[in-house]
């Protein structure tokens, strides 16, 4: 007997060494696969996974940042790459959040790169500016994404109906660019760092080329109707597509990282860390990463920063 009790302890002490520990899942909503949410989430959901111990991160393919902050507000992501003008509407419970309410569980963990407003047309199509899009056939980005927040305020600013104006389709960056190259639209706009991979593929197109709408002469309406703070000058610079010789001024709207307020401040907290420390594991999986910088205030970001985040700032004197 005394023999079958050592062997039942020595049986249970080798199976509880053999259990892992117990492991917590992360989601991350990012965008479409065409555009950089997907690239940079994916490079980040690595690291967390490879370097955060108990801690496995995925990143979703979702619409991007309206469809994101509503998955975050179900409960059903923990991260989220959103744009700053949509997290205001949704810290609001303004626009396309009006139904939902507002999202009261979104905090800021970092603030990541500018987003330029793309409005692409075909070379030599005789398009020069947006108020030339009127009656035109415009993808106006992925239903619940950022880009179809932006394109609406866009539109509207150049005086023309977002709805009634245009002959209007919802498609993503990378369905756009096929339907664009195939003649079944005349425009499509995009919210996207630089490059976007879907529209260097598009440019590169052989007998192909693109062009792109400046919206600078835009921009005082937006900043006067929605806030300087979430829309700011931006340049699309001369020979980021092929076939682009003119620099390109347009709409820049921030990115942030977004994360429910449930996240624990010690995840939180070394989720900014390594982001940091790790950064050039992040500008490997795109270029856009290399702008991420500690915030210049507390008021860059429309939802408020997560303790752990502003814990790790402090520490950096930021």
């Amino acid at each position: 007997m005394k023999r079958q009790r050592t062997a039942l302890v020595l049986l249970t002490l080798f199976t509880l060494a053999c259990t892992p520990p117990s492991v917590r899942f992360l989601s991350l909503a990012t965008g479409g696969t065409g555009g950089v949410y997907y690239p940079y989430g994916g490079a980040l959901a690595q690291l967390i996974t490879d370097n955060i111990p108990g801690v496995q991160a995925t990143a979703e393919v979702t619409g991007a940042s309206v469809d994101n902050l509503k998955l975050l507000q179900l409960g059903r992501v923990d991260l989220a790459f959103v744009l700053a003008d949509t997290l205001a509407e949704a810290v609001r419970g303004t626009g396309p959040f009006q139904e939902a309410g507002a999202v009261g569980s979104a905090r800021t963990l970092a603030v990541l790169y500018t987003n330029y407003t793309h409005v692409v047309v075909r070379a030599g199509s005789g398009i020069g500016r947006v108020a030339d899009l009127d009656g035109k056939v415009v993808s106006v980005g992925s239903p619940g994404s950022g880009t179809e927040l932006v394109a609406n305020r866009v539109l509207a600013a150049a005086g023309l109906d977002p709805r009634q104006g245009i002959v209007r389709h919802a498609l993503g960056v990378t369905e756009s660019a096929g339907a664009l190259k195939d003649g079944k639209l005349d425009a499509f706009f995009w919210s996207g760092g630089v490059p976007t991979p879907a529209l260097q593929d598009l440019a590169a197109t052989p007998g192909f080329g693109i062009a792109l709408l400046h919206q600078d002469d835009l921009l005082p309406l937006l900043q006067r109707d929605f806030g300087a703070s979430l829309y700011r000058p931006a340049v699309i610079p001369s020979g980021t597509y092929r076939g682009i010789d003119r620099d390109t001024g347009v709409a820049g709207v921030i990115n942030v990282l977004v994360a429910a307020s449930s996240l624990d401040d010690e995840t939180a907290y070394a989720i900014v860390k390594l982001m940091f420390e790790r950064k050039a594991s992040l500008e490997a999986a795109h270029p856009e990463a290399r702008h991420l910088a500690p915030p210049a205030g507390d008021d860059v970001s429309p939802a408020p920063f997560h303790p752990g985040a502003s814990r790790y700032y402090k520490e950096l004197g930021g």
